[in-house]
């Protein structure tokens, strides 16, 4: 240790320094050399360290991977229809809920009553003519079987009896092409009646009405693009739709259980399990994401569409399990993947070798080497280098 002049022997060697200001002086420079020392070389002349210690404690722990997410009805159909025409009646409302078979929609349905009511007549126009000639075959029969039989005897001559058979044969190609026409015109009228049909559109499934596009008096047509009219879907079950980094992605598999919150109530978790992973994904900001959908029942409705969610998929959890800071973890020298931690008990620090268990990003699950309440180390820092880290101000002295 650095140790303060004796002033009185500089002065004894040095008489002009017989004057107290320049004794005073001296010693004054003399505490200053001594103090520098101590500061830079260390009070005690070692490299002592603090320790920075957390206590093993017990309880839970989960790994997980978070997404975010929305909310979406996991069934619902566009209703639209297949015939243009003026929208004569809308029976629905949002927020309806509607049966499986209910008229949602009208449409005018007048120029194809007019159709349906001109291919009946047209039908029975044909088999009218049918029936007529199907009278005249039988006639053209009989005089056929006479001329062959007075041709057979030579009573008759031979143009007789092939003008017979000639109006024979044309008549039965007529009654053909009678029923060839009818059931044309059978095709088309199924066709007009199921257009007509078409003109009441009837809910495909039981839901809610969520969505209304088209209104009462508005034309539709259909000859370009299905128009929509209403939404349903059906509220009773909804799917999150979570977008997963694509670093994250193998690590999700179908039937995995994760947990959920809403932004609107952060404090309810909704427990659920993958239903399926998408495997085309999707690229929003560069980002390559994979949506991975998930079923929750919504019986009370409190899920609502397009709400914003975020997902925790739980890779692994343990519950009342040693714990400890991962900070702590060291790792072994001897084992290939094991794990170190030191120890301080009594005021030293020993190595314990320890066995580990699920880790996040800042817990680590000790199986075995530790018991709960002591002290393991997550850091050191030099006191020498705490002092030096402070710096030393020479204008202090020079107040």
């Amino acid at each position: 240790m650095l140790k303060t002049p004796d002033t009185s022997k500089i002065a004894a060697r040095f008489p002009q320094l017989k004057d107290k200001r320049w004794v005073a002086s001296l010693a004054l420079i003399g505490v200053l050399i001594a103090g520098l020392g101590w500061y830079f070389v260390g009070g005690n002349g070692d490299d002592a360290a603090s320790y920075r210690t957390q206590a093993v404690i017990k309880g839970d722990l989960e790994k997980t991977v978070t997404a975010l997410a929305q909310v979406r009805p996991k069934t619902w159909v566009d209703i639209g229809t297949q015939v243009s025409g003026q929208l004569r009646k809308v029976t629905v409302e949002i927020g309806d809920t509607v049966q499986q078979g209910q008229l949602l929609a009208e449409i005018d349905p007048t120029v194809y009553q007019t159709r349906v009511l001109a291919d009946r007549a047209k039908i029975e126009n044909l088999k009218a003519q049918l029936e007529q000639a199907r009278a005249q075959l039988g006639l053209d029969q009989a005089r056929e079987e006479r001329a062959r039989s007075l041709y057979s005897t030579n009573a008759t001559s031979k143009d007789a009896f092939e003008l017979a058979t000639a109006n024979l044969k044309i008549n039965q190609a007529k009654i053909s092409a009678f029923k060839a026409q009818i059931k044309e015109m059978e095709a088309t009228l199924a066709g007009d009646e199921a257009n007509l049909n078409y003109t009441k559109i009837f809910a495909p499934l039981a839901g809610t009405i969520v969505n209304q596009i088209a209104f009462e008096g508005q034309t539709l047509n259909a000859n370009q693009t299905a128009p929509i009219i209403v939404r349903i879907a059906d509220l009773d079950t909804m799917t999150v739709w979570a977008q997963v980094a694509e670093a994250d992605i193998p690590r999700i598999a179908a039937g995995m259980q994760v947990y959920f919150t809403t932004l609107g109530m952060p404090d309810k978790r909704y427990v659920a399990t993958v239903r399926q992973v998408y495997p085309t994904p999707e690229t929003v900001n560069d980002v390559i994401l994979y949506n991975v959908l998930i079923d929750v029942p919504n019986k009370d409705r409190e899920l609502m569409t397009n709400m914003t969610a975020q997902v925790f998929f739980v890779l692994g959890s343990v519950k009342d399990a040693l714990l400890v800071p991962v900070a702590a973890l060291r790792p072994s020298q001897r084992e290939k993947g094991g794990f170190t931690v030191r120890v301080l008990e009594n005021g030293s620090v020993k190595v314990k070798r320890v066995t580990v268990g699920l880790q996040d990003r800042n817990l680590a699950e000790i199986k075995n080497g530790l018991t709960a309440g002591e002290l393991v180390v997550v850091g050191q820092v030099a006191r020498n280098q705490e002092q030096k880290q402070k710096g030393f101000s020479f204008q202090k002295f020079g107040k």
